[in-house]
């Protein structure tokens, strides 16, 4: 897979890049990333990149020319088509469902922009979507490339030794990731579950379930889309919950499970992982 990054600090995502799974990858030819600097095409003895906003107020927008002269050099560097996207706090949330959506293309062209953005014009003319990785601002988009690199990177065929471990991920399912335990078994700060030591898969299976169900009510309730669990699942929760009012009764877990907070239109990701 290739990822070009359009950036006036390429070498900033190229370092994020470099480390764990993700620098392996490189490594072993499964990523190439690319960075491309706006500077490097724009005009005068300042190169400037960035005016004053039109209509007054602070701060500057990021020049149309040099960021078109980027995009097309890197268009160019590679015959496969790619998507290009802006990574901007106005744009939809990074989900993982997007994420496997983007690890299945061959190229991807992510622009970062700095100071108060973009010109609107290259946005519509250029760019193919806009993503955010969550509700807050940065002072450039460096960071949140760096995000969807890793996320997308780890995504692809033959970059983690073992692939299942990314369909266990939160969010795959539509939940969060039951809890996990190594070595040693006893510890000061307690045990290891028993049943994770008990060899019996199914039994293991049903406890991890149950963990992951209780864990996103605790946590996330808007991701339980309660239309989508099935019977199981819903005797799991309220098995979960169960437990929950015995050990703390003042937990707040003597509630049915029918009365757990939904929210339909977030039952896919978080904004902020």
């Amino acid at each position: 897979m290739r990822i070009d990054v359009i950036s006036l600090f390429p070498e900033f995502v190229a370092q994020c890049a470099a480390f764990g799974v993700v620098g392996r990858a490189g490594e072993r030819g499964l990523l190439s990333l690319h960075g491309w600097n706006p500077r490097d095409y724009a005009e005068g003895n300042y190169r400037r990149v960035d005016d004053r906003p039109f209509g007054g107020g602070p701060g500057m927008v990021m020049l149309i020319e040099p960021l078109r002269a980027s995009l097309r050099a890197a268009r160019d560097a590679d015959p496969a088509p790619a998507k290009v996207i802006y990574l901007s706090p106005q744009g939809a949330p990074l989900t993982q469902a997007k994420v496997r959506e983007l690890a299945g293309r061959e190229r991807l062209i992510l622009l970062c922009g700095r100071y108060e953005g973009v010109d609107e014009r290259l946005i519509q003319a250029e760019v193919d979507e806009e993503i955010s990785i969550g509700d807050y601002v940065l002072s450039g988009g460096e960071l949140a490339a760096a995000v969807v690199v890793d996320a997308v990177a780890r995504l692809r065929e033959g970059v983690l030794n073992d692939a299942e471990s990314a369909v266990q991920d939160s969010f795959e399912d539509g939940l969060l990731d039951c809890p996990h335990y190594t070595r040693p078994v006893e510890h000061e700060l307690g045990p290891v579950p028993g049943v994770l030591m008990s060899g019996n898969h199914a039994q293991i299976a049903r406890w991890r379930r149950m963990q992951a169900l209780g864990r996103t009510w605790q946590r996330r309730p808007d991701l339980l889309d309660e239309a989508t669990l099935s019977k199981a699942d819903r005797k799991l929760l309220a098995e979960f919950r169960e437990q929950l009012a015995v050990a703390a009764p003042d937990a707040g877990a003597n509630a049915t499970v029918d009365s757990v907070a939904v929210n339909p239109g977030c039952a896919q990701g978080t904004r902020n992982d």
